[in-house]
C-alpha cells in the first residue's frame, strides 16, 4: 500500500494562524484601552487642578490699593486623594512671588506640564486674573502643582484590568480558533467519511452539498471516478473480447492438429501430434482461465446484480459441457432444491461453476459422475463432487493460491487458477470456498454465497 506523504497539519497551521492573529488583536486592545484609560484619568485630574487654580482666583480682590487673596479651604479639599498627594502653589503678582513655593515656575508654552519639585514628579496648570482698581491695575497668576501618586496607582489597577481584559480576549479567542477549525475540517472530515465507506464498487458521483470552496475537489474526484468507471467497462470489454478472440484460433487449431491426428501414419508422427494437441488444450486452458481470472478481478469491484434461479444456472452449464463430459465418459448429475433465487452476477458465477465442474471432469475417472448439488439453506451453496483421487491433505489449504496445484496434478492439463477464480467470486458475493474429500473417494468443493 503506497504511504502519504505528509507535509504538516492543516488544522495545527489554521489554529496556529488564528491565535497569532488573536494574540495580536489582544495586545493591541490591552494598548488601547490602557492609553484610553491614561488619557481620561489625565483629563479628570487637569479639570480639578482647573477647578481649584480658578476658585483661588475667584478669591482675590484689591482692598484699599492692595491686593488680597484669602486661599479656600475647598481649592485644596477638591485636590485631595486616596494616596494624600502633595499640593504645591505659587501665588504671583506682576510676576512677583507673594506666596508660595518660588521653585514653582511656568512656561507660557503649554496649559499643562509636568515638573519634579523637591523629589516629586508633578502636574501644574497657570491661571491668571488682572484685577482693576481706582489706582491699581495688576495681575495675578496662581500655579499649581500636584504629585501623581494616586493617578499612577489609578492607571496600574486601569493596566491590570486591560491585561485581564486582554488575557480574556485571547482565551475566548483561542476556544473560537479551536471551534471555528473544527467545523471548518470537519467538512474534510466528512468527505473522508464518505469515502472511506464506499465500497470498491461504487463509483458514483458524490451529490450531497459541500462548501464552496470544497466544490472543486469534489468535482476532481467525481470525475477521477467517472474515468475509472469508464476505464474499468473498457477493460472488462477488451477482456471479454481477448478471451474470445484467444479461444477460437486455438480451438480451430485444435481441430485441424486432431485432423491431422487421423490421417498420420507414422507412430513417431503421432506421438509428435499429441504432444501438439496437448500443447494446444494447455495454452487453451491457461490463456482462458487468465482472462477469467482478469475479468472476474475487474466486475468483482462492480457486482452488476440480478435476481436469479441459481439452478436454472447450474442445469444451463450442466447441459452446454454435457457433450464435453460424454466425451471423457463421464456423467453430470443435477442435484439439490428445485429452485434456489440469489441475487448475484450471473457472468461471475457461472464462471465459477464452469471452473469447478471442469475441474472436477480433469479428475474424475472415466465411467464415473459428476454431481453438481444446489442448496439454498442456510445460505445458498453449490457443490461440486467427483470420485477421483481428492485432494492431498497436506495441500488443502493452499490449493486455492493463484497457480497452486497439488502434486497429483502432474500429468493433468491444468493452470492453476481454477479454484482461485471460484473463491474470487465468493468472496465478491460475501462468500467462501471450501475444499473437502469424500470418506468413499474423491474431491469436493463448495461454493457458499
Amino acid at each position: 500500500m503506497n504511504s502519504v506523504v505528509v507535509s504538516g497539519s492543516l488544522r495545527n497551521r489554521l489554529v496556529l494562524t488564528l491565535i497569532g492573529g488573536a494574540a495580536v488583536l489582544a495586545l493591541i486592545l490591552f494598548v488601547v484601552v490602557r492609553n484610553y484609560a491614561v488619557l481620561v484619568a489625565q483629563q479628570g485630574q487637569d479639570r480639578i487642578l482647573i477647578a481649584s487654580a480658578t476658585s483661588m482666583l475667584d478669591s482675590a480682590t484689591i482692598r484699599d490699593g492692595a491686593v488680597e487673596l484669602d486661599l479656600p479651604y475647598s481649592a485644596f479639599s477638591m485636590l485631595s486623594t486616596a494616596a494624600d498627594d502633595r499640593v504645591f502653589y505659587a501665588i504671583l503678582q506682576d510676576g512677583t512671588l507673594l506666596s508660595g513655593y518660588e521653585e514653582l515656575t511656568f512656561s507660557d508654552a503649554q496649559a499643562f506640564q509636568f515638573d519634579r519639585i523637591r523629589g516629586s514628579d508633578v502636574r501644574k496648570i497657570s491661571a491668571s486674573r488682572i484685577l482693576i482698581g481706582a489706582n491699581l491695575r495688576t495681575e495675578i497668576q496662581i500655579v499649581l502643582a500636584q504629585t501623581q501618586d494616586a493617578l499612577s496607582e489609578t492607571l496600574d489597577q486601569i493596566s491590570r484590568n486591560a491585561a485581564l481584559l486582554g488575557v480574556g480576549f485571547f482565551a475566548l479567542a483561542v476556544g473560537l480558533s479551536f471551534w471555528a477549525t473544527s467545523a471548518t475540517i470537519g467538512q474534510l472530515g466528512k468527505l473522508t467519511t464518505s469515502v472511506t465507506r464506499r465500497g470498491p464498487q461504487d463509483l458514483s458521483p458524490f451529490t450531497k452539498p459541500v462548501p464552496r470552496e470544497m466544490a472543486p475537489l469534489v468535482k476532481s474526484l467525481n470525475s477521477l471516478m467517472g474515468r475509472l468507471d469508464q476505464s474499468l467497462r473498457q477493460s472488462e470489454d477488451f477482456i471479454a473480447e481477448a478471451a474470445h478472440r484467444v479461444r477460437t484460433p486455438l480451438a480451430t487449431v485444435r481441430s485441424y492438429a486432431e485432423a491431422t491426428l487421423q490421417r498420420v501414419d507414422k507412430e513417431e508422427n503421432r506421438e509428435a501430434m499429441r504432444s501438439m494437441v496437448k500443447a494446444i488444450d494447455e495454452s487453451s486452458r491457461a490463456a482462458g482461465q487468465l482472462l477469467d481470472h482478469a475479468m472476474i478481478t475487474f466486475r468483482a469491484d462492480h457486482l452488476e446484480r440480478d435476481e436469479i434461479d441459481i439452478v436454472d444456472l447450474a442445469r444451463d452449464l450442466v447441459q452446454r459441457m454435457t457433450p464435453i463430459a460424454e466425451m471423457r465418459d463421464l456423467s453430470l448429475l443435477l442435484l439439490g432444491d428445485p429452485r434456489v433465487q440469489y441475487s448475484c452476477d450471473p457472468v461471475l458465477i457461472q464462471n465459477a461453476v464452469r471452473n469447478l465442474i471442469d475441474n472436477a471432469m480433469k479428475y474424475g475417472p472415466a465411467e464415473s459422475a459428476i454431481e453438481i448439488t444446489v442448496t439454498g439453506e442456510p445460505v445458498p451453496r453449490i457443490t461440486v463432487c467427483d470420485h477421483g483421487p481428492g485432494f492431498p491433505i497436506h495441500e488443502i489449504e493452499t490449493l486455492t493460491a493463484r497457480f497452486q496445484r497439488g502434486a497429483n496434478a502432474a500429468n493433468t492439463i491444468g493452470s492453476g487458477l481454477g479454484l482461485t477464480i471460484a473463491r474470487d467470486v465468493a468472496i465478491a458475493h460475501g462468500g467462501r470456498i471450501d475444499l473437502t474429500n469424500q470418506p468413499e473417494g474423491g474431491a469436493c468443493v463448495t461454493l457458499s454465497l
